[in-house]
């Protein structure tokens, strides 16, 4: 059975691709033992078995396997390969914040990367350990990244970015319906019905009418997947909205709050000013033409 343990990036911005390469085993060949290497080490198997450790942790890794090994720990070889093995690697890197968990969803400082990077997140879910469910996809874009590593550096490096981002999304379990969570089905269900309605009235009844589940429950899901409640969603995405109404229309703001779904005006621009950080008109005034 299949650890349901995850390592929770949160982007932007994507980890970025190091460097890569592949290795050979013949029995009697280990892995290199390694401590505080200050990178991510993904190992995916294309052949063999390939005996390693991190920390009091241990796994033997067959065929189509695949292991992500954490920048902060002890790995280790258990012990020799007893037959040839042929594995792919990949080492990159994250400045986004990143958590490991046993758990459905990470607890991941949303507000604070919001703040930073003035969106939110989209929570990357990439498995501790994994068979992969199309093998020779995966290892056709390892075959680009190694081989790219002969290319002229301008042409490289964004090879390499692409192919690595492929990989990624390949691995997402966000990206499959298997590896989803309901929590976090939900939470995208109740996303993106708020951004298809927020110029109307959302209310906690619409939103529980139209996605068939209690309200409290909705609430919670979001809470956990995006570090918001409906509510609070929804006055973002309408803020949001009216941002690019003030920078690409001459409309006045009274017009601007109506159209986002604020029947208050005094209210949309304390709204405004407390989640930007400047009332619409000095908004308008500092970042248009």
């Amino acid at each position: 059975m299949e650890e349901k343990e995850h390592i929770y990036f949160a982007a932007p911005p994507l980890p970025y691709y190091l460097e890569s390469g592949e290795t050979f085993h013949a029995p009697g060949d280990q892995h290199p033992s390694r401590k505080q290497l200050g990178i991510f080490d993904l190992i995916l198997m294309e052949s063999g078995e390939l005996f390693i450790g991190e920390e009091e942790r241990q796994w033997t890794l067959t065929a189509g396997q695949t292991l992500l090994l954490l920048p902060d720990r002890y790995h280790y070889s258990v012990r020799p390969s007893e037959q040839p093995a042929h594995f792919y690697w990949v080492h990159f890197q994250s400045v986004g914040e990143w958590q490991q968990t046993g758990q459905e969803q990470a607890s991941l400082d949303y507000e604070a990367h919001q703040k930073r990077f003035l969106t939110s997140p989209y929570s990357l879910h990439l498995p501790k350990k994994w068979t992969l469910p199309y093998p020779e996809q995966a290892f056709r874009l390892m075959r680009t990244l190694n081989k790219a590593g002969g290319e002229r550096q301008s042409s490289a490096f964004w090879t390499q970015q692409q192919t690595f981002e492929e990989l990624l999304r390949l691995m997402d379990l966000r990206q499959t319906d298997d590896g989803i969570s309901p929590v976090v089905t939900l939470a995208e269900k109740a996303e993106a019905y708020i951004k298809n309605n927020y110029r109307a009235g959302v209310t906690s009844k619409t939103l529980a009418e139209a996605l068939n589940f209690h309200y409290n429950y909705i609430t919670r899901c979001m809470k956990q997947v995006y570090g918001m409640t409906p509510a609070e969603y929804l006055t973002k995405c309408r803020l949001e909205q009216a941002k690019l109404l003030l920078l690409k229309t001459e409309w006045p703001v009274a017009e601007i709050a109506m159209q986002v779904g604020f029947e208050n005006v005094p209210y949309f621009s304390n709204c405004f000013a407390r989640q930007i950080g400047l009332p619409p008109s000095k908004f308008r005034k500092r970042y248009s033409t």
